[in-house]
């Protein structure tokens, strides 16, 4: 962010990795990393599943690559590590707010 707000002109850029994810990818890297498995936890309802509107999304990234000399440091799987990492920091801190999400 700071390096797009220091262009001379406001600009648009992708922050991307270029590498395709899905959905069970981030739940399995979440319950991998507090030790569980997902399975027994998610339930997939094909009821609310939306039709596929492209056949495949990638981030492309070039243009903040080129103009900017940005390039990702932070994997998928530590970006959920240090979100799950956060959730139970704060759930911890905060035992009530431990006890409504729980009770859902």
């Amino acid at each position: 962010m700071w390096l797009m707000l220091q262009q001379e002109r406001p600009d648009d850029y992708v922050i991307a990795t270029g590498v395709s994810h899905s959905v069970r990818d981030v739940v399995e890297a979440a319950f991998t990393h507090v030790g569980l498995d997902w399975q027994p936890y998610v339930r997939h309802d094909p009821d609310l599943l939306r039709p596929a509107e492209v056949d495949h999304l990638v981030g492309d990234s070039s243009k903040a690559r080129t103009e900017l000399g940005w390039s990702e440091t932070v994997s998928l799987q530590r970006l959920v590590e240090m979100m799950v990492d956060a959730d139970v920091e704060r759930l911890t801190a905060a035992p009530e707010a431990s006890e409504s999400v729980s009770t859902r």
